[in-house]
């Protein structure tokens, strides 16, 4: 007989529950995708020069792949304008908005445990405590 504890096995909700997320968060893991989304929320509609310039290290070939992965996933919508030089805007759809909405709890959490951990982090380096 096996004396160790056994965890009990998840519910079908629960493993359907999971199973949903992961194609969320494999998207938005994507390098600079949820950067962009907070860049696009907070200046849309935005161009796509404007979030080179507030994402300078994404390289141009990375951010037009996000974002077209982004419109694909109907969170961001594309409009291109037949006007010289091109112009194409980039805003978010209602899905993108309720999903940033969502988010913001968890960037407030990401911003105060960094700037925790760059606290303790100067205190270590000053030997304060």
């Amino acid at each position: 007989m096996d004396d160790e504890p056994t965890t009990p096995d998840p519910t079908d909700d629960e493993l359907t529950c999971y199973c949903r997320l992961g194609g969320v968060m494999d998207r938005l893991s994507r390098k600079y995708a949820m950067q962009i989304l907070c860049v696009v929320n907070a200046t849309d509609p935005t161009r796509f020069r404007e979030l080179e310039e507030y994402l300078p290290d994404a390289s141009t070939s990375t951010m037009s792949a996000r974002l077209d992965e982004l419109a694909e996933a109907d969170l961001l919508t594309r409009t291109q304008y037949d006007e010289i030089p091109p112009r194409v805007e980039y805003e978010m759809t209602d899905d993108g908005r309720e999903l940033a909405a969502r988010l913001e709890p968890v960037l407030e959490w990401a911003e105060k445990r960094d700037g925790a951990n760059e606290e303790a982090a100067g205190q270590r380096a000053t030997g304060e405590n």
